[in-house]
């Protein structure tokens, strides 16, 4: 199974994101999506799990979300900082115990397996601005292992 991942669209979806995704069985919006429109958008290419970032005041979006894929768990949570992660963040994932931890935020790839969870953050996708470097993720998911594949626009 092959998901695409993305976050911090911030109410732009980069034409590119539809090549890029083509095939997916499932995206993940991981917050600050700007407005509903994009994830009516990225539904016609497979079926969408969002949660709401910071900016996303109003939308109808959960904090957290929990998706069961490929035989896997997925925690979806804007905010995370895995080095220093929350006492109601690792509660949580004591209890839920995900393979992996999708986020965003912060503009920046991650990808590091900590305590045996993969957390992931595909980077930013938004409109191109100060020169960053906008990226979506892949996830290659079989029976054995979660290959990532960041992919840039």
């Amino acid at each position: 199974m092959n998901i695409g991942v993305l976050s911090d669209t911030h109410n732009f979806l980069d034409p590119q994101i539809a090549q890029r995704f083509a095939g997916v069985d499932r995206i993940l919006h991981a917050g600050d999506v700007g407005n509903l429109s994009i994830l009516s958008e990225l539904e016609t290419l497979a079926p969408v799990t969002a949660v709401s970032g910071n900016t996303d005041i109003g939308l109808p979006l959960p904090e957290t979300a929990i998706v069961k894929l490929a035989g896997r768990k997925f925690l979806l949570r804007h905010i995370v900082h895995p080095p220093a992660l929350t006492d109601e963040l690792k509660d949580r994932l004591a209890r839920e115990q995900p393979d992996a931890v999708i986020f965003g935020h912060t503009h920046q790839p991650f990808c590091q397996m900590l305590d045996g969870i993969l957390f992931l953050n595909p980077g930013y996708a938004g409109r191109p601005k100060y020169g960053w470097e906008r990226r979506v993720a892949i996830l290659h998911c079989t029976a054995n292992e979660i290959r990532v594949e960041f992919l840039t626009l």
